[in-house]
């Protein structure tokens, strides 16, 4: 069976990827490690910091509600 990925989850494989660090990563968005960490572990994230992470690894967020004709919210 498939479970889906967190967001946290992403994130770390996102990190994995650009072989950056969480430090580096908590510190190019302006916070703490601790609290960065603190929020992957809780799966905590806003839809403003996801595009502000994004940002700082170079690529885009896309959170949308996505109807059956393929409208989005």
């Amino acid at each position: 069976m498939y479970m889906p990925l967190t967001m946290g989850e992403k994130l770390r494989i996102l990190l994995r990827r650009k072989k950056i660090t969480i430090s580096a990563l908590a510190d190019m968005v302006g916070t703490s490690r601790q609290n960065l960490t603190n929020k992957l572990t809780r799966d905590n994230f806003s839809e403003e910091e996801l595009k502000e992470i994004a940002n700082a690894l170079g690529c885009r967020f896309e959170g949308y509600f996505v109807f059956e004709n393929d409208e989005r919210i």
